[in-house]
């Protein structure tokens, strides 16, 4: 084999092993890891770049130390849980901050304390049939399993941030805008067993279960679990960074939509056993298990029956490097 065949050939096994490892529970991979340790891929490109001329066998070895090195170092270091200077000094500044918002304001703008708890929530309107929730922000973990008779209630807990909510209603549509603002006090290693909860941003939601909702999630690290078997959910977007998203859906309408987008995440969609449902992947190196699926051809699935079916769930699914899972309950 020649060369210049040998260190592309070595990433590729590398990242592969890495995924079936992490799949299979033979090791503890921690995202987080890629956003302290990503100048790890500068110094592997800095080293091929500088000896790309040369076939020497000492070169070589060079070369594949660096990479197995920095791939050690990203799988089994736990970096993301350290405290480093700049989050030390941002937090003293945060714990310095005044809090400017003005508890007389009128409109529909709610902003919370820096630290603390705050509950967010907006009355149920009778004609309301279709409401459109918008997320956005990481560095928080965000939960839905409950219902309400309101339309939205959130609440919430801040550690170094800071959330703000808008509504507005027009005619039978609701819109509704939850967001994440300012730097963030949370772990990038998303088990709950080594995790303060009292260090870290948190988000409780309950949805009303009579509208029909369009939900449109854009973040950055963070956990997210919805259960949603409760509710008539139009269509679902997923988009973030190195998160952890599960998502449970109930019966679909004539159509439910979900898209997700991620980089390097790990996402698993739960679906009912009977429920018709159409799979299209373009994953790159992601791993993907659907359970109970027929391949169709390239990156398509679909359960059996799925063509025949009234009601039907279609998953759209692309990514980088993630781990994707559809699963039948």
């Amino acid at each position: 084999m020649k060369n210049d065949k040998i260190i592309p050939g070595l990433v590729l096994i590398l990242i592969g092993a890495v995924i079936l490892l992490h799949n299979y529970g033979v090791i503890p991979f921690h995202w987080g890891n890629l956003f302290y340790l990503w100048p790890i891929f500068i110094v592997v490109a800095g080293i091929n770049l500088i000896f790309a001329h040369n076939r020497s066998n000492s070169a070589t070895a060079l070369k594949i130390a660096v990479i197995v090195g920095g791939f050690c170092l990203i799988i089994f270091g736990n970096f993301d849980k350290k405290e480093h200077f700049w989050n030390k000094y941002n937090n003293n500044f945060n714990d310095n901050s005044d809090d400017d918002d003005n508890d007389d304001d009128n409109d529909s703008l709610s902003v919370t304390k820096v630290e603390g708890n705050s509950q967010f929530n907006t009355p149920f309107a009778a004609n309301t049939k279709v409401a459109r929730l918008s997320i956005s922000g990481g560095g928080t973990t965000y939960t839905l399993s409950d219902t309400t008779n309101q339309l939205f209630t959130a609440n919430t807990h801040e550690f170094k941030g800071k959330y703000e909510f808008t509504h507005n209603q027009k005619d039978s549509v609701a819109d509704l805008n939850f967001s994440m603002k300012g730097r963030h006090g949370i772990s990038f290693d998303f088990d709950d067993n080594d995790k303060d909860s009292s260090k870290s941003n948190s988000a409780v939601f309950k949805l009303n279960t009579a509208p029909e909702w369009d939900i449109n999630i854009k973040t950055g690290a963070t956990k997210l679990d919805f259960d949603l078997a409760k509710f008539k959910i139009r269509s679902l977007s997923l988009s973030g960074g190195a998160a952890d998203f599960d998502v449970k859906l109930g019966q679909p309408l004539a159509a439910t939509n979900v898209d997700v987008e991620t980089g390097m995440s790990a996402v698993t969609i739960r679906i009912p056993a009977n429920a018709a449902c159409h799979i299209k992947s373009s994953t790159g190196l992601s791993s993907t298990n659907f359970e109970g699926f027929v391949k169709q051809d390239d990156g398509t699935y679909e359960t059996a029956g799925f063509s025949s079916a009234k009601n039907k769930i279609y998953i759209k699914m692309s990514g980088g490097m993630a781990d994707f899972k559809v699963k039948r309950y």
